[in-house]
């Protein structure tokens, strides 16, 4: 499973490179595209970031129909949280960056596939398969108060949360 999740998260990963290479977080003293897998980072990790997309990974399940032999299909679900107050010193932009935000994660997760790959080497080594992915779908936006980060006023953050299911093929053969 863990090969689909760095395969996922690597497209996500160098997509966002792409379309949009201003978007950046720094971690640990090192700048990168701004999507962060929650559960590799270490435990101390600050509260979440405006501006950057934030991937937790659900259960992993078989699909329906396709659970029959070695390598049967499962299907990850996977939730991606994100937030803005905008550029505007007043977040009156707020909308309009949230709208970006979700169109960028648009953007990477089209198409919705890619190889899998073992990152655990350099370079990668194709393991011979794809993942396939759902189209995300976003819930409605919510409103947090929090001081803003660069005037310190009180402002209204928005929050966004996306959902997607990965499809893929374990590594290793069913008992």
């Amino acid at each position: 499973m863990q090969f689909s999740k760095d395969s996922f998260y690597m497209a996500l990963h160098d997509r966002l490179a792409v379309v949009n290479p201003l978007r950046t977080v720094m971690l640990d003293g090192a700048t990168r595209p701004a999507i962060v897998v929650a559960e590799n980072e270490p435990v101390g990790l600050t509260e979440a970031q405006p501006n950057v997309f934030y991937l937790w990974w659900g259960n992993a399940l078989p699909v329906k129909g396709q659970s029959e032999g070695k390598r049967p299909m499962l299907a990850l679900e996977a939730a991606i949280f994100y937030h803005t107050a905008g550029t505007a010193d007043d977040a009156s932009d707020r909308g309009r960056t949230l709208a970006e935000l979700d169109l960028e994660l648009l953007q990477m997760c089209s198409p919705a596939s890619t190889a899998k790959q073992d990152f655990t080497q350099t370079p990668a080594a194709p393991l011979g398969t794809n993942l396939l992915w759902i189209r995300p779908a976003f819930e409605a936006l919510a409103v947090k108060d929090a001081e803003a980060s660069r005037s310190g006023n009180a402002a209204n953050l928005v929050w966004r949360k996306a959902k997607t299911v990965v499809f893929y093929f374990p590594e290793v053969d069913a008992a």
